[in-house]
């Protein structure tokens, strides 16, 4: 099984990823549980690249259902250093309309029930955590979406998380505007916390599906409203999926500041000697290459 460079996390409607060779499914298990589906492990545009669908293939998980440590768990162990979330979006602006693409730089945390660090347990750690973005790979995805997206592209903005299922009452709607957030969604935390911690580079791709309940001039966001955008959004997204693949396999081997998240190991709080077994075996490829190198294979 060959190791992958890039994951790529796809949001509701993106569920496969055309143009794969060298195509093989894996099933990975991780210290917690399952991913949200098989991951497809494939070459795109010259690159390994590590699929996989964060809802399961037929969107079979909520929001809050997504394991999300076994799902960068599982990128970490395939070797992959840039992961790129792909997500459909309400927009908080006018300027943002729907069938807009938007690469974010920052994010709010409203969710409430979801597990969002590897560390706990006997192992304490903290990471910084105030560009949640790593600009070098949200650079080279926005300038792969303004190359071929076929639409609007905004460079930035807040992203406010959600728990979900339900949208947003207007109040909220209306809240997270006068923070001055850009979109609203369900899925990117702790996904973006996770990747940091596991010191993956991580950049989002948000797509524009409706104006949550905001804008007086518009129908009230639906399901069925949504899909019809979304339809639209997924062909645009995996165009610029396959320029991003290409332009990220010319660059090299390129490092950003997120891949050394955790300073050599500096950030974890615990003497080593004193962390368990079983916290030690969970965090072994987050933290293997610090605290203990003997054990790497």
């Amino acid at each position: 099984m060959a190791d992958a460079l890039i994951g790529i996390i796809g949001g509701s409607g993106l569920y496969d990823m055309e143009g794969l060779t060298a195509v093989e499914s894996v099933s990975i298990d991780t210290p917690y549980g399952a991913p949200s589906d098989a991951l497809v492990l494939g070459t795109l545009e010259g690159v390994r690249c590590a699929f996989l669908p964060r809802h399961g293939r037929g969107h079979r998980l909520l929001p809050s259902e997504v394991n999300y440590r076994a799902n960068l768990w599982a990128l970490k162990s395939l070797g992959v250093r840039h992961v790129i979330s792909v997500s459909a979006v309400g927009s908080l602006a006018l300027d943002i309309e729907p069938g807009h693409l938007v690469c974010v730089d920052q994010f709010i945390d409203r969710t409430r029930n979801r597990a969002n660090t590897f560390f706990g347990d006997g192992c304490v750690g903290h990471v910084q955590f105030g560009d949640p973005v790593e600009e070098g790979l949200r650079q080279v995805l926005l300038a792969s979406a303004r190359a071929v997206s076929g639409t609007t592209v905004h460079d930035g903005g807040a992203y406010v998380c959600i728990e979900g299922p339900t949208f947003s009452t207007r109040a909220e709607s209306e809240l997270f505007r006068s923070w001055g957030a850009r979109v609203v969604g369900m899925t990117n935390l702790p996904e973006a916390r996770l990747a940091r911690e596991a010191e993956l580079a991580y950049a989002t791709l948000a797509l524009s599906t409706d104006y949550d309940c905001w804008h007086a001039d518009h129908d009230e966001v639906s399901v069925a409203s949504v899909i019809a955008v979304i339809q639209q959004n997924v062909a645009a997204a995996k165009r610029v999926l396959r320029e991003t693949c290409r332009r990220v396999a010319a660059m090299g081997d390129v490092t950003w500041p997120a891949h050394s998240a955790l300073g050599g190991g500096v950030a974890v709080m615990t003497r080593p000697d004193l962390i368990p077994t079983e916290a030690r075996r969970r965090l072994q490829p987050i933290l293997g290459q610090y605290l203990w190198p003997e054990e790497q294979h």
